[in-house]
Parts: structure tokens; C-alpha cells; sequence
């Protein structure tokens, strides 16, 4: 059954006045054709950012430049999302989606020193250092997605997403019913607030229909309680960031996990939400750096 992707949103009419346009480019790797956007000197010691489920490069608009400051910066679209090309069915997985990631950073000879995920990015992010496809001196996650949901929930959900998914017509009236009072909801529904800006930019993806199935198609194969098995070999230095009013992550399911990780802190912000580096991005950059540094002076 053919899926929606020949409404993906388009670089030269949805991208017209994307976030730093100028800091991007098109690439190549593993099977994609990959959005980029790289920020800094290419010589200085380099960042990974992945956004969560359903965003895009757009996430790290206010944080990017502030980590280009020390940084060589290159953020991706997730395939199926924004202007990045999606996976094809069988390699559409949390491990599949690290190993396609992976492919990303040798062709563009990426070494990270620095790792950061917000949401399902932190999953994948997880999942890369325990495949061994990147070995950085810390590993962030902001609002991580590395837990399943609790009880039926951990069944009941993935599997909704899976038949939205298969049915062709869920994608094209997500999209047609996405206008600026529904991703309002939807953004407060986080417990985030976001600028008028940040809202507008989540609208314009989220009525392209091929990016709508990009996000449940991720959402259908995550497999989170394998990671979750795994999560105890995580040996890379971990901060685990949680915004204080995240509805869509429980903010204590972060403590709970530090419990199993061998390397891990939590630094917790009140009064922000899932999209917490979205509405408060020098604060976040504040931690990220403080904690960077010190990884960096004392390595594992």
C-alpha cells in the first residue's frame, strides 16, 4: 500500500525562510539524501544533534549557534522528517534509524565528542554509543525517550501508531487538520510554550503529510524495551536534562534511570517543558557546556 511521501515538505517552498537556511546543505549517506545543517569552525571538536519525533532541524535554532561558539555543529534531519529522504519499511527501527545516522556521520568524517538527543534523538543517540557507531565524551539527553511507557501503555501505543501508520488517508488528515489552533494544542500539550515563530514552524511541517508519516512510521517500529535491557551497558557519561513541566515524559522516569546507568547525572528545569532547549535555549546551553567541559577534563 503506498504511503504519503510524495507530500513531503519541500525545501524550496516550505524551506523558503527556514531556520539559517545558509548553514544548510544537502548530502548523500547511507541510501538518503540527508538536510545538514553545520555551524562552526569545522576544525574545532564536533557536536551531533538530534531532534525528537515529529521536529526538525528547526528544534535547535536558538541552541545551535551558541554550541558553534565552541563547536563544529551539524544537526540532521531524522529520515522521514523535514527535508530528509525515509527510511524504507525494513530498516525502519531504532536500530536501523542509529545505523542510517551512523552512515551520516562517516560520510561527513564526523567523530562526536559531544552527543546531544532531545526525545526519540536521545534514543537513537543511546543506541549509537552502544553499537560502538560513536563513542563521545558525553552524551545529553534532553527530555530522553529511553524508557518504554508503563504497563499496557508500553503495548497499546507503539501499536496504534502502527496501524495510523499503514493507513494512507491518517497522514493526509493530520495534515489537512493542522492549522495553528491544533498545533497550538498540541505544543501546549507537551507543556512547553513556544514563540509564534516556533509554532509556525511546526505547522508548515506537520501539513506536509510525508512528514507526518515519517513521524509515525518512527513511533510504529520503536522497539524501547530492548533499550531499556541495554541501557545498563551505556558506559558513556550521561546527562540525562528534564524540564520540570514535561507532559509528555514523566520528569521522574529521569531519576529512575540514572539509578541504572553507570555514568549518569540529572539536571532538572523547572518551570519548562518537553521542548525545554526549545524555550530556554541559553539556560540549556549553560548546563550542556558546564558539563561538557568537565567530561572533557576528566575522561572516563
Amino acid at each position: 500500500m503506498p504511503l504519503p511521501y510524495d507530500d513531503r515538505p519541500d525545501w524550496e517552498r516550505d524551506g523558503r525562510d527556514w531556520p539559517h537556511r545558509a548553514a544548510s546543505r544537502f548530502v548523500e549517506a547511507a541510501g538518503l539524501r540527508w538536510h545538514v545543517q553545520e555551524f562552526g569552525d569545522r576544525q574545532a571538536p564536533s557536536l551531533l544533534l538530534l531532534h525528537g519525533t515529529g521536529a526538525a532541524t528547526h528544534s535547535w535554532r536558538g541552541l545551535a549557534p551558541l554550541f558553534a561558539q565552541r563547536f563544529r555543529v551539524v544537526a540532521p534531519d531524522l529520515p522521514g522528517h523535514g527535508f530528509t529522504d525515509p527510511l524504507p519499511p525494513r530498516r525502519l527501527s531504532l536500530p536501523g534509524m542509529a545505523e542510517a545516522v551512523g552512515g551520516l556521520t562517516a560520510a561527513l568524517g564526523l567523530t562526536p565528542r559531544l552527543a546531544i538527543g532531545h526525545s526519540a534523538g536521545a534514543a537513537v543517540l543511546a543506541r549509537m554509543c552502544l553499537d560502538r557507531r560513536i563513542a563521545p565524551d558525553l552524551l545529553v539527553a534532553i527530555n530522553g525517550a529511553l524508557t518504554p511507557f508503563p504497563g499496557f501503555a508500553s503495548f497499546l501505543f507503539p501499536g496504534i501508531a502502527r496501524m495510523l501508520f499503514l493507513n494512507p488517508v491518517t497522514p493526509k488528515l493530520f495534515a489537512w487538520s493542522a492549522d495553528r489552533a491544533a498545533v497550538r494544542r498540541l505544543i501546549d500539550g507537551t507543556g512547553s510554550r513556544l514563540d509564534p515563530q516556533g509554532l509556525d514552524l511546526y505547522r508548515r511541517l506537520f501539513t506536509r503529510a510525508g512528514h507526518v508519516s515519517g513521524a509515525l512510521g518512527m513511533m510504529a517500529n520503536w522497539d524501547l524495551p530492548a533499550l531499556a535491557r541495554d541501557l545498563p551497558r551505556l558506559d558513556t557519561r550521561t546527562l540525562l536534562v528534564v524540564g520540570g513541566d514535561d507532559k509528555a515524559i514523566k520528569p521522574e522516569d529521569a531519576f529512575a534511570l540514572r539509578a541504572r546507568l553507570p555514568s549518569a547525572r540529572v539536571e532538572l528545569l523547572r518551570g519548562l517543558g518537553h521542548l525545554a532547549h526549545e524555550e530556554a535555549p541559553e539556560r540549556v546551553a549553560e548546563i550542556v557546556l558546564a558539563e561538557a567541559a568537565t567530561a572533557q577534563a576528566s575522561p572516563a
